[in-house]
């Protein structure tokens, strides 16, 4: 009793959890990019190879020749990342972004899913009561959907979700490679196999746009999933999609404060339940081992950029 008075959230212990916490908040930043005037009229599919684009030359300097080897687990991370990319960008061009980033989080019962079978983590109370109250959440925001919310938005934002579980367990998989190679791959991937749409629909952009979508690739998606996948060496990957409910909590929070866009009723009360999920998780029913680094813990520190 005493060691959880002085520690509420000891999931959040190690350094690798918080690393998931900054990257959620980083990314949490989308709608400000894609909301905002220059960029609001460019189709998704433009926006998700030019993030790309950018987020990949970033990170190319940052590899190391020692870090590029081929895995078979490439293939599936690879393709369900660029997945993920197009169809969550595009359908926050077609729905609000809280509906959009909400629904991506279907991704949380997919994961654990794929934890329990593919990765062989364990489940406790916790986490399913977590799962619960998220999976009500989505049906909220679902129900209650409206306005400037399509249909085809909010499938596509829900198909963004499968993928989105297909790269966590992914990178989960994958800890032991080197988290920049991982992430660059990801968006190189995401970049050519966009490249036949660019072609086909050639974008005319002011420079203010291209600053933009070069800050949108480097400060919203290089630099947090490089945390991301650095976290995911000590965290597992049930707790990974957990701590990343803090972007669809916080995404339409930003895009409201500067005014840009409010949200229904029911995507808030949908965004409450989720979150309340969260806090149940990681204080009522916080795991013994969940600060503790796992068998994924002890990867070869020289491979990690942050430590460099």
């Amino acid at each position: 009793m005493i060691n959880r008075f002085h520690n509420p959230f000891p999931v959040l212990a190690s350094r690798g959890h918080w690393l998931l916490v900054v990257a959620a908040v980083m990314w949490s930043t989308t709608g400000l990019f894609v909301k905002a005037g220059p960029l609001r009229d460019i189709p998704g599919p433009t926006l998700a190879c030019l993030r790309a684009f950018f987020a990949a030359a970033c990170l190319l300097p940052l590899v190391r020749r020692s870090d590029i080897r081929f895995r078979p687990g490439l293939v599936p991370m690879a393709g369900s990342f660029a997945a993920m990319n197009v169809l969550f960008l595009t359908a926050m061009t077609m729905t609000t972004a809280a509906a959009a980033v909400f629904l991506q989080y279907t991704a949380i019962p997919w994961t654990f899913l794929l934890g329990l079978l593919v990765l062989k983590e364990s489940w406790h109370r916790g986490s399913l009561v977590t799962v619960g109250l998220a999976v009500a959440g989505i049906a909220c925001i679902v129900t209650g959907s409206g306005g400037n919310q399509t249909a085809w938005g909010n499938l596509l934002a829900i198909a963004s979700g499968l993928t989105f579980a297909g790269v966590i367990v992914s990178l989960r998989r994958l800890r032991d490679e080197s988290p920049v190679f991982l992430i660059l791959v990801n968006q190189s991937a995401s970049c050519l196999v966009l490249l036949p749409w660019l072609y086909l629909h050639p974008p005319v952009l002011s420079i203010q746009q291209w600053l933009l979508l070069a800050a949108f690739g480097v400060f919203q998606m290089s630099i947090p999933y490089l945390l991301f996948a650095r976290g995911l060496k000590s965290a597992r990957a049930q707790d990974a999609s957990l701590i990343a409910l803090l972007e669809p909590v916080l995404t339409p929070v930003w895009v409201w404060l500067v005014g840009w866009e409010t949200a229904a009723a029911w995507t808030w009360l949908g965004g409450g339940l989720i979150l309340s999920g969260l806090v149940l998780r990681y204080t009522v029913w916080s795991a013994p081992g969940d600060g503790e680094p796992t068998n994924g813990g002890s990867a070869d520190p020289s491979r990690d950029p942050l430590n460099r």
